[in-house]
């Protein structure tokens, strides 16, 4: 039995990968905690789990496109909580003597803290952004990334001979994606893609399933919590565009109720959607996203073609390599017009060879083997960590 301490930061579409993993270690036998913010970890996590907290601050809203929203994520948020997280992650280190440890890539203060005292780390990438050097064309972006990198280690005491960047384990990297979806640039051996990690999460007895109706097909729009000011704007062009596509398709809409204008009766329209079993029921015909890699990943696994609106971040990535397999289509989030968006779902709604091309990514993401083959790289790691030359004293 192996001890593994999961780091991750407060962020719910990074949480919900893990979940699946540390339930696999523990049906394994192994001991599994958390640290991070306990205020959003808990509701996540349910009442069982061990969560070594870190501690509760607020970090500046993330905002901005393209490389505006790459400045304000790491500025804003990836280096300040690495600061703020350091000296509790090393007192939960010291506490919990973990075997290994699981460090999403927003957390580098994670990684600092494993190679302080000498314990074997894997990278967890749940997104597309830092994998295949998307930036390498830019060698100025990179050259910035590196400087808050290299500082965060600096500011750690580490010595600068023995600099790793915090992104990436040098023994394992794993990847909630696929081949299809991480791009064309080969990825070293120790990269595992594990395609996503389709875990059960609490189920929502409030959703009104009785207002599914038959016969219609249905769009789940989900566009994650990255809308900002626009968010309210989209969704009246979505739901118009919805209405253009015709009284066969019902729309299944997860925003505040704020965002959302005046809907028609057959709309079905909740703060959260229980969105993993709505596609294990085969509820859904087509998914209208913003190109988040969970959200992504989860529809294509259950072969369901995607409509993506891309805000920032990793997303325009992803959903430029959904519409490069032929698994859906991509639309521009701030400027696409409601005939627009409605001539793109009518698409992937009627053209079978989106759906074929959905139900081949998804064979080939399920083929990645989820949390038992993270599992099983996990265990791997420890084995080779058994001789590390810095235990934990």
């Amino acid at each position: 039995m192996s001890r593994f301490l999961l780091v991750v930061p407060p962020l719910t579409g990074h949480v919900n990968p893990v979940v699946g993993i540390a339930r696999e270690l523990a049906a394994r036998g192994h001991e599994v905690a958390w640290t991070g913010t306990e205020s959003v970890l808990r509701p996540l996590l349910g009442p069982g789990a061990v969560v070594l907290g870190t501690g509760t601050r607020a970090f500046r809203t993330q905002g901005g496109h393209g490389l505006a929203a790459l400045r304000s994520l790491w500025e804003g948020f990836i280096v300040p909580y690495a600061r703020f997280t350091a000296k509790p992650l090393d007192a939960a280190v010291r506490e919990y003597r973990p075997d290994a440890l699981l460090v999403d890539q927003h957390t580098p203060a994670g990684a600092l803290v494993a190679h302080r005292h000498g314990l074997p780390w894997a990278s967890l990438a749940p997104g597309a952004m830092e994998l295949g050097r998307p930036f390498r064309a830019l060698p100025k972006v990179e050259a910035w990334m590196t400087g808050l990198l290299t500082g965060l280690w600096r500011r750690a005491g580490l010595p600068e001979e023995e600099y790793t960047d915090p992104r990436f384990s040098p023994a394992l990297v794993l990847a909630t994606t696929g081949p299809a979806l991480a791009g064309p640039a080969p990825l070293p051996a120790h990269y595992a893609l594990v395609g996503p990690v389709l875990a059960e999460r609490p189920a929502d007895p409030a959703f009104p399933w009785e207002r599914l109706e038959p016969g219609r097909r249905r769009v789940l729009v989900t566009m994650g919590t990255l809308a900002g000011d626009l968010g309210a704007d989209f969704h009246a062009r979505a739901v118009r565009a919805l209405a253009l596509c015709g009284d066969d398709v019902q729309p299944v809409i997860a925003a505040p109720a704020a965002l959302l204008p005046e809907l028609p009766r057959h709309a079905v329209a909740v703060d959260r959607a229980p969105v993993l079993e709505l596609m294990a029921r085969g509820a859904l015909d087509a998914v209208l996203c913003h190109g988040g890699m969970n959200t992504v990943g989860e529809a294509l696994a259950h072969g369901i073609p995607l409509v993506t609106a891309p805000i920032r971040h990793d997303q325009p990535f992803v959903a430029a390599q959904v519409a490069a397999a032929g698994a859906g289509l991509r639309v521009p989030f701030a400027r696409v017009t409601p005939e627009g968006l409605a001539a793109a779902l009518r698409t992937v709604l009627d053209a079978p060879e989106h759906r074929a091309a959905a139900a081949r990514v998804g064979a080939e993401l399920r083929s990645g083997g989820g949390a038992l083959t993270a599992a099983d790289r996990l265990e791997a790691l420890v084995g080779t960590g058994a001789e590390r030359s810095n235990p934990l004293v």
